[in-house]
């Protein structure tokens, strides 16, 4: 269980590492592999695998660690595969975005300053298409404009290995009564966040990644997460039974 894990600092060679992952994949629109990680940071195969697992454990990442090769599956807010979000940049696909949640700080990255970064993507329940158009961090536009972003798992299951099932359940939906309805197809209940309230949930990451190399790991405290996000005015009636 990878929640309420004590407060740790980083090594230097995972924050090298992870500094090059976020520029690689900003320039690159997907993760790299261990060769170029090696030539973009000088760190031995060993040394890789062992700042991929740091970073892993500081949620800056998701590895898999039965791997040989500590494949990189996500490096937030990126996702190595298929997700429910696109990101589109100077007009064409550019990568994957970790789930709805995260997609709303890609703009605020400083590879990103000055450029729209439009968001492609659909609503859980009907799939109808969801078009979000950001720049520096603010939403320019939205269809349908009554777009909001529903969370159909509890903070308390949360990374409890690691963070690929709470990105699955981070996704648009066109409106109360769709994200209703995708409640029922998948037998959960969640809760629903507006764009603005989702901006000021990812606010402090969108402020620290790559703008703070030494950025330290972050962790799940359920209360306290619970917590801040009633605070933004969050119903969160369904994380309470």
């Amino acid at each position: 269980m990878t929640q309420q894990v004590p407060e740790f600092q980083f090594a230097d060679d995972a924050l090298r590492l992870r500094q090059f992952i976020y520029q690689y994949w900003c320039d690159t629109g997907h993760g790299p592999n261990l060769r170029a990680a090696h030539e973009g940071t000088g760190l031995s195969r060993e040394q890789i695998l062992q700042a991929y697992r740091q970073l892993d454990l500081g949620i800056i990442c998701v590895v898999d660690h039965d791997s040989q090769n500590c494949n990189l599956l996500k490096a937030q807010p990126f996702s190595s595969f298929p997700s429910q979000v696109e990101v589109h940049l100077d007009g064409r696909f550019h990568c994957y975005a970790g789930c709805a949640m995260e997609s709303m700080a890609i703009s605020l990255m400083p590879p990103f300053a000055g450029k729209e970064v439009r968001l492609e993507s659909y609503c859980a329940c009907c799939l109808a298409p969801v078009t979000i158009a950001t720049r520096d961090g603010d939403v320019l536009s939205r269809t349908p404009e009554s777009v909001l972003i529903h969370v159909s798992a509890s903070p308390w299951d949360w990374n409890k290995t690691n963070i690929v099932s709470m990105c699955d359940s981070m996704n648009f939906v066109a409106d109360a009564e769709h994200a209703a309805a995708y409640e029922k197809k998948v037998c959960r209940r969640g809760v629903l966040f507006r764009l603005d309230q989702a901006q000021k949930f990812v606010a402090d990451t969108a402020r620290n990644r790559m703008h703070r190399y030494d950025w330290p790991p972050a962790r799940v405290m359920p209360e306290r997460i619970i917590a801040g996000i009633k605070a933004l005015g969050v119903d969160v009636t369904n994380w309470s039974g």
